[in-house]
């Protein structure tokens, strides 16, 4: 007896210190580099909010977070590189708001609840923007010319096929009693190449956020027509909302948020959310986002959760009535 007690004795002592070990690893994180997976290109919206906060959780975790551009796919590349990923709190991404769009295309079997969905950290409305040597001063003339023009003969891009801003131009042209295919949609890897194939006459507008075009809104080569939101946006005072330009109800917002695979342990979870909540309320994150015109959205958990499923039902409902369903 007295062996079997020490060998019992043995056992437990080893399963603490094994549990300790444990313990402790998971209390080290992180202890190594962190990647942070971007899923549309480099120069967009979604780049510029997962590169502030890549370099703001370095400084909060205190290791390098490094941030990866994946695209293609209409979103579904990158989104599958999250969603795939160990969920060991080192990998990161910034989920967009196209998660809840792709899987009703037929695109992929991803949704929302492939993810531990952290926080939304930003929101944007739409806008309507023609490049500066477009003949249209306004969105009443370019709403009429669309009208007046047979079918395909303007074309947008700004997303991938049936990606946000392929919906944002889908509805309002259905708002406006239009076939949600009257402008033929021309897809791109995100807002930046949009606008830029917008600018060299590719295409003949771009209904990203007026924030993803402010860099060629201030230098003059874009001309922002209208905004998709219910009040005129302080960065843009002078941009009408669409009730103002053409009489429409149509409105469009965008979330962004910081993701994980699902499954995070319980204690990595937390410390990244504390860590992402902190680099929100941070004056260097507000500044960014205050300066470059982005709209600041924070819900973290349960309630980001809940509006991203939300929001699911919504985008699938839109999708349906415009033909880009499965």
């Amino acid at each position: 007896m007295s062996k079997l007690r020490s060998f019992a004795s043995v056992a437990i002592l080893i399963a603490s210190v094994a549990a300790s070990s444990a313990s402790l690893a998971q209390s080290d994180f992180p202890d190594r580099p962190i990647q942070m997976i971007v899923p549309w290109g480099a120069g967009g919206g979604t780049d510029a909010v997962g590169r502030v906060f890549a370099s703001l959780l370095q400084q909060e975790l205190g290791v390098p977070v490094n941030v990866i551009n994946r695209t293609g796919g209409s979103g579904v590349v990158g989104h599958s590189a999250i969603a795939n990923a160990e969920p060991d709190g080192y990998t990161l991404g910034i989920m967009t708001i196209e998660i809840d769009m792709m899987h009703w295309q037929g695109l992929t079997d991803l949704t929302y609840e492939d993810f531990d969905i952290l926080a939304i950290v930003n929101s944007d409305p739409g806008g309507i923007m023609v490049s500066a040597d477009s003949p249209y001063q306004s969105a009443e003339e370019l709403l009429a010319a669309i009208k007046a023009e047979p079918a395909g003969t303007f074309k947008g891009s700004g997303t991938g096929q049936g990606g946000i801003w392929h919906v944002g131009l889908a509805g309002w042209l259905l708002s406006e009693g239009q076939a949600p295919d009257q402008v033929t949609w021309v897809p791109s890897q995100g807002a930046a190449p949009g606008i830029t194939d917008m600018v060299a006459g590719g295409v003949d507008l771009v209904p990203t956020s007026l924030a993803e075009g402010r860099a060629m809104i201030d230098a003059e080569r874009v001309r922002p027509l209208a905004t998709m939101s219910a009040e005129r946006q302080a960065m843009f005072p002078d941009v009408p909302t669409l009730q103002e330009a053409v009489g429409s109800d149509w409105t469009l917002s965008v979330w962004r948020s910081v993701v994980a695979p699902d499954g995070l342990p319980d204690d990595v979870s937390a410390k990244l959310s504390a860590a992402i909540e902190k680099a929100y309320n941070s004056e260097d994150y507000q500044s960014f986002m205050k300066d470059r015109g982005f709209g600041v959205r924070w819900a973290a958990g349960e309630e980001a959760t809940r509006i991203v499923a939300e929001d699911d039902v919504t985008f699938g409902e839109i999708m349906k009535k415009a033909g880009l369903a499965q």
